[in-house]
């Protein structure tokens, strides 16, 4: 029977194999007696803590005890509880870190007439408005068909979301800079904007928030301009499939990645496995001269100083005090806890505490500096690892990061999900139990950490991986045709 005491200052450990009432294991020199049944994952006390005191975990408190906790008792969400305040203030303290650059690794991607590079090159259609989604869906299918033999074409895809009308506000303007920022992807070689005509998001004003394009790579089509906007959008599609056929996968550098970082269905193994790895791949990245983005303020709550304290000047740092502060006021307009986390998939696996599972998350930044914060659907636009304001919901966070122009998401799951979106979707399980089961799901094993205790042997096949992705290999994701994106919404629908 195994345990893992993450830190020396611990007061409980983790455990790797579910342990039953009466059972004994040992932890630093010390016999102890398990007090109940407790599931992997879990955590159990290695001291006496008495009500009012932290517990410790990574070597930080993730709560306080809510009553007496004796050695060898499971320690959760019935004897352990929150101890985050709510708007708070910061002090920058800095703690920065230079990354010793690495030569960049290569990979096979396309170049853009731009200078920037995809790693697909495929044909999207983008309707401005749900009221076309099916049009858009029926588009993609019959032109895909006929240009199913050009195997320099990677696929022509749908972008089917339930906005684009009746939205005000920000609501609208986020929709609208999503959809503008996905038609500027890299990885899409070309795009057809399907509008219906009388939305709120016509094709007119949505020229005016995408700004310029260039008519080889970008077309527009009204749906009630035409008698059949069917047979006269895979004619256009089919267009641009004359110019895409052309673009041929070239030798590209590692620097030239931008990918973003995400967790979803975390178990009680994600902030020893899959965030770390993720966090060591960040850190190879970076020092390659390449960009990761970290996502999910919510699960930033309680681990942001460790953030603040990375940012490379007191400027970035305000702006993280604001992404972290702006955030919590969201909850409080809506008269909603700030600390309504773990969900209960998160807590099934053993995270207790929204400070547990931060601790655990933001581990997929890794070690490096903060260069940039980004407010939700703005684009990359800084070297090294940048902050995107997000919610923590999985498909809302995905569809951020692939707006914000990654290349690549990064998924570490403890629970297990399916979900993909429109940028490839690199699914990694944090245990080998959920990777041997899933396979049909799921991209990399990072439990193999558990059992194998080699950091970086792990991520420099997590650093093949990708790259592998890079160079036109489909992610689980994409072989079941799962590209779905969800834009974050706030406010009133007319």
């Amino acid at each position: 029977m195994a345990l893992l005491q993450i830190h020396p200052t611990d007061n409980v450990a983790v455990l790797l194999d579910p342990i039953c009432s009466g059972e004994t294991l040992e932890a630093a020199n010390t016999k102890i007696i398990a007090n109940s049944d407790i599931d992997k994952g879990h955590k159990i006390a290695l001291s006496d803590i008495n009500a009012g005191e932290p517990v410790i975990k990574y070597g930080f408190p993730i709560g306080f005890a809510t009553n007496q906790i004796k050695i060898g008792d499971w320690v959760h969400t019935h004897n352990l509880s929150t101890a985050l305040g709510e708007i708070l203030s910061y002090e920058y303290k800095p703690a920065l870190r230079t990354l010793p650059p690495i030569p960049a690794r290569t990979f096979m991607g396309y170049r853009r007439s731009d200078g920037r590079v995809g790693i697909r090159n495929e044909i999207w259609i983008i309707p401005t408005v749900a009221c076309v989604n099916r049009n858009a869906e029926l588009i993609a299918r019959l032109a895909g068909e006929q240009l199913k033999g050009i195997s320099s074409i990677d696929g022509v895809f749908e972008i089917k979301h339930p906005y684009g009308c009746s939205q005000m506000g920000d609501d609208h303007r986020n929709t609208q800079r999503i959809l503008a920022n996905l038609v500027n992807h890299p990885n899409a070689a070309a795009v057809l904007v399907l509008g219906l005509g009388c939305e709120n998001n016509h094709i007119a004003e949505f020229k005016q928030v995408l700004g310029p394009f260039d008519p080889k790579r970008v077309c527009f089509l009204e749906a009630q301009a035409v008698d059949d906007e069917i047979e006269t959008g895979v004619r256009l599609v089919c267009e641009l499939a004359t110019t895409v056929s052309k673009m041929e996968r070239v030798v590209c550098s590692a620097a030239d990645l931008v990918v973003g970082l995400k967790c979803g269905g975390s178990d009680g193994f994600s902030g020893i496995t899959g965030n770390p790895l993720v966090g060591a791949f960040s850190d190879r990245l970076i020092a390659m001269g390449g960009s990761t983005v970290l996502t999910e303020v919510p699960e930033m709550f309680g681990a942001e100083s460790i953030l603040m304290n990375r940012a490379s000047n007191e400027a970035i740092f305000h702006d993280i005090v604001h992404l972290i502060n702006d955030f919590k006021q969201y909850f409080i307009s809506h008269n909603q806890p700030i600390y309504e986390n773990p969900a209960p998939g998160n807590k099934k696996g053993g995270i207790s505490t929204l400070e547990e599972k931060s601790l655990g998350c933001t581990q997929k930044g890794g070690t490096s500096n903060v260069t940039d914060v980004l407010k939700y659907a703005d684009i990359v636009k800084s070297k090294g690892l940048s902050l995107l304001s997000g919610p923590g919901n999985d498909a809302v966070a995905a569809t951020a990061l692939a707006a914000a122009g990654c290349h690549i998401v990064l998924f570490t799951t403890g629970r297990g999900t399916p979900l993909g979106t429109m940028a490839p979707t690199v699914k990694i399980a944090t245990n080998s139990d959920l990777y041997q089961r899933k396979q049909h799901w799921l991209d990399f094993d990072a439990g193999r950490l558990l059992t194998e205790g080699n950091l970086d042997g792990l991520a420099d096949e997590l650093m093949d991986c990708v790259l592998a992705v890079a160079s036109g290999k489909q992610t689980r994701s994409e072989q079941l045709g799962f590209r779905d994106i969800t834009i974050f919404k706030n406010g009133v629908t007319v």
